[in-house]
């Protein structure tokens, strides 16, 4: 009979959010995949899981998912964490998943863990209806990509990192107008959580003023 494969998130910060649903099923199961195995021993440590780890990441995904899922084929059961989060939301897992399913197996998700959702919630902009966009592409359709988004007539969600906010921001303006309500986030769950509100504009001249740090998330408001 052929095992289970678990998507489990993890904590985004503050490790007291881990659940104890998802504590139980990275004790139980026989083996876990993680984005960084260095990363993930701390986690796993500090919840004193002992199971058995191995790397599942952007650069073997392609050729390691096929083994793993021979792995749950042959009884197995199996869980694949990343980082941060929830796997497969701007993290690897996607390509697990699929081959898993493809292959007949029970895929059982966790609820947990997700930056998008708090980011969304207190950016006092509309959350009944949301489109989230994860990183914008750094070069490479950037431009198509933000001129079809400035259309959008729901609330937008992406990721940035520090080191790329304000050219993101700069681009945004170029697209969306100065005065397009948003809000940045960062730092979630964190001791320095922090949410910036205000327009694209504002937004851009406080990161000019004070360089923002940690994991952004960003939400801007819809078309009017």
């Amino acid at each position: 009979m052929a095992g289970i494969l678990y998507i489990v998130p993890t904590p985004i910060g503050n490790l007291d959010d881990m659940t104890f649903r998802a504590i139980q099923t990275l004790k139980e199961v026989d083996l876990i995949l993680a984005e960084d195995t260095r990363t993930s021993a701390k986690l796993l440590r500090h919840f004193e899981i002992d199971t058995p780890m191995k790397a599942n990441h952007m650069h073997n995904e392609h050729q390691k998912s096929a083994q793993y899922v021979e792995q749950i084929l042959a009884g197995h059961n199996v869980a694949l964490i990343s980082d941060a989060g929830t796997p497969a939301v701007s993290d690897p897992g996607f390509l697990m998943v699929r081959e898993a399913l493809q292959a007949g197996i029970e895929v059982i998700c966790l609820p947990g863990a997700t930056a998008l959702i708090p980011a969304l919630v207190v950016s006092g902009l509309p959350a009944h209806n949301f489109c989230f966009e994860g990183f914008l592409p750094p070069k490479k359709g950037r431009q198509t990509r933000l001129k079809k988004l400035a259309e959008e007539e729901r609330t937008l969600i992406f990721y940035e990192s520090p080191h790329r906010i304000q050219r993101t921001l700069r681009d945004l303006i170029e697209h969306f107008g100065e005065d397009r309500p948003a809000s940045l986030s960062r730092e979630i769950s964190k001791k320095f959580e922090e949410t910036r509100r205000g327009t694209l504009a504002e937004l851009r001249t406080s990161c000019e003023t004070h360089p923002p740090k940690g994991e952004l998330v960003l939400c801007i408001g819809a078309k009017a």
